[in-house]
């Protein structure tokens, strides 16, 4: 039977088509409605951020009174660090052409973050957002590195350097609305000192912290049991945690729990206790900043893994910054379309730090503890040897890197000059393993001890990575050639970090960042294999303690870099780590983020050396979307 279209019909049409109209106008309305809550949310951000300049202006005015530097001479305000202070160069930034706060800075991890909860999370990622989030009483001038206020408004510093008061900024506020005081900075060492706390990190640095007394609401006073040249970092650099906030959890509910952290900085966490793994970091501008207001409205962190893909979300301009790798960053340098949109920047500084692989001397599974070949010096030392480093660097760092003699980068004056790196020696490796003991006693290419236990194991690195990939296999086949098994084990990155605190694992390769003087004391100080301490591998030299400790406590500085470079001798012989590249930090970054200049840090802004950020996009440039 035929169909025809009846008036029925025309009605239902009439009302779907009606129907269609209304929801297409609602979706309207509604645009233009989301449109004006973004317009009130820019004004109520901006109106903030005005009143706190406001109050920041008013109480520096009747600050009064002097302020004095870490030698303990006094001078009026102006007069500090050359007049710089922690917001010296975003104030800068606002007189510059096209200078406008506003839209969405998007970086990437490169990996999944498992935490963000301070002193807890283990890793640099984490600490590139604790350091947006949570502030210190001082942080380092990028330019001079020197240290200028923060959190306090001056400090002085006795003789002996075992005493510290800091007078506190009255006018700072976390991120909830609860102003600091000095019950937040007693609170804080106390929090990291308590050994049920998972921060053997954190407390590593305080061995020679005896006390922070609170002398009013707004002054503490610090001293140390005996001088360490960090002292002052070690009460200036410590990110303070509101007492207000974490002391309603016990030490077990701070250590089990992943997305605890509320600060007084710049940007916060929309939810400070729920903030879970698998969907990357967003941070947005905190509007009760009691500073000058910072220039991104949000802080975007991706957690793309796989190189490739990074590659394309940066091409399509879907975020701000890649950390190439060298490969990738050989290529985007000679690819027309990308120059077009980025600049490119190799960036020396002293947070570069260095890869390694670390040989683990004492297995631990369930709970047993057993000896591996890695206790042997000579095992170590063969292993460096049986590694072409050079030729890793030319062929998968592409020359972007220089082979690392040690824990200290080759122009740092901790760095003894006469030091070398070990050699590519494969017959001198032989030697050392057959001197301990290992042949290859049944002619399978695969050398044996006395027990006829074969020297394999595995090398555990993050996943995500293809450079370190690349580097791995290699390394595999090198090692081969000397008779030794190798196994690659890539690991994402929770899964690594637990391995490594229990001390489930064979060899690991990882890197290490550094400082402008590093401690190296809770990588290699006996004293930190216990407690989830970085001492990992289990090495243990008392003769290595010592030095570290000696160069601790001295405040000559040349006498100290004397010490320092006994320490390098010692791990360059015993190699506890195969020290594998002194790395340049290789960057591009999206045109539209301007004021991106060098420093004596690496660029104006480091994740760690936590500063305000001056980088900023022109208002027409300002995206809101990822």
């Amino acid at each position: 039977m035929e169909k025809r279209f009846g008036i029925k019909d025309l009605v239902v049409a009439s009302l779907l088509a009606g129907l269609i109209a209304v929801v297409i106008l609602a979706m309207v309305q509604f645009d233009r409605q989301y449109e004006q809550v973004l317009t009130i949310k820019t004004q109520n951000d901006q109106l903030s951020s005005e009143m706190a300049r406001i109050k920041r202006q008013l109480s520096e005015l009747s600050a009064g009174g002097p302020l004095t530097t870490p030698t303990g001479s006094t001078v009026r305000p102006q007069e500090v660090a050359g007049g710089v202070d922690a917001f010296t160069h975003i104030r800068e930034a606002e007189k510059l052409p096209g200078f406008a706060r506003g839209g969405w800075f998007v970086d990437n991890f490169a990996t999944k973050i498992g935490r963000v909860t301070p002193l807890v999370s283990q890793d640099v990622y984490a600490a590139w957002v604790q350091g947006l989030v949570q502030e210190t009483l001082a942080v380092r001038d990028p330019f001079s590195v020197e240290f200028v206020p923060r959190m306090a408004r001056s400090w002085k510093v006795s003789d002996d350097g075992l005493t510290m008061r800091f007078e506190l900024r009255d006018d700072v506020t976390f991120s909830d609305g609860h102003p600091f005081t000095a019950d937040d900075v007693v609170f804080t060492y106390d929090w990291i000192r308590n050994p049920e706390v998972d921060a053997p990190r954190d407390r590593s640095a305080l061995t020679t912290f005896k006390s922070v007394k609170k002398i009013s609401d707004f002054t503490v006073e610090f001293t140390f049991s005996e001088p360490y040249y960090l002292n002052f970092e070690v009460a200036a650099f410590t990110q303070i945690l509101p007492k207000h906030f974490y002391s309603k959890f016990t030490p077990k509910e701070f250590n089990e729990k992943v997305g605890l952290l509320l600060g007084s900085g710049p940007y916060m966490l929309e939810n400070p206790e729920t903030w879970t793994p698998g969907n990357g970091v967003t941070l947005v501008r905190n509007p009760r900043y009691w500073g000058v207001s910072p220039t991104y409205d949000r802080m975007i962190f991706h957690e793309i893994e796989d190189t490739a893909a990074e590659e394309v979300s940066f091409g399509n301009q879907e975020q701000d910054l890649i950390r190439a790798l060298p490969e990738t960053y050989e290529r985007l340098i000679h690819d027309k379309r990308i120059m077009g949109l980025a600049n490119a920047y190799e960036v020396p500084n002293p947070y570069s730090g260095y890869y390694y692989i670390g040989w683990n001397e004492k297995r631990k599974i369930d709970g047993r503890e057993t000896s591996t070949a890695f206790a042997d010096k000579r095992v170590r030392q063969a292993m460096t040897l049986l590694i072409d480093r050079e030729r890793i660097n030319k062929e998968v760092l592409l020359g972007y890197a220089t082979v690392a003699s040690g824990p200290f980068q080759p122009d740092n004056p901790q760095s003894d000059p006469a030091i070398k790196p070990w050699p590519f020696d494969p017959e001198r490796a032989k030697k050392l393993l057959q001197a301990a003991g290992f042949e290859d006693r049944n002619k399978d290419g695969i050398l044996e001890d006395p027990a006829g236990i074969p020297l394999k194991f595995k090398l555990s690195y993050p996943g995500g990575n293809q450079t370190i990939e690349k580097m791995v296999f290699l390394v595999r086949d090198n090692l081969a050639k000397g008779g030794v098994a190798m196994e690659p084990n890539r690991l994402d990155w929770p899964v690594l970090i637990n391995h490594l605190n229990l001390g489930d694992f064979d060899a690991v390769t990882l890197g290490w960042s550094a400082n402008p003087e590093s401690d190296v004391y809770q990588m290699f100080h006996s004293s930190q294999i216990a407690d989830q301490g970085d001492n990992r591998i289990s090495y243990i030299n008392p003769e290595l303690d010592k030095a570290i400790v000696a160069a601790r406590g001295t405040m000559d500085v040349a006498k100290r870099m004397e010490l320092w470079h006994q320490v390098h001798r010692i791990v360059h012989e015993d190699q506890p780590y195969t020290f594998l590249f002194n790395r340049a930090a290789l960057r591009l970054i999206n045109k539209r983020v301007q004021n991106v200049t060098p420093s004596k840090i690496g660029q104006n802004f480091e994740y760690l050396n936590p500063g305000m950020i001056p980088w900023f996009i022109p208002r027409g440039q300002q995206r809101v979307a990822q």
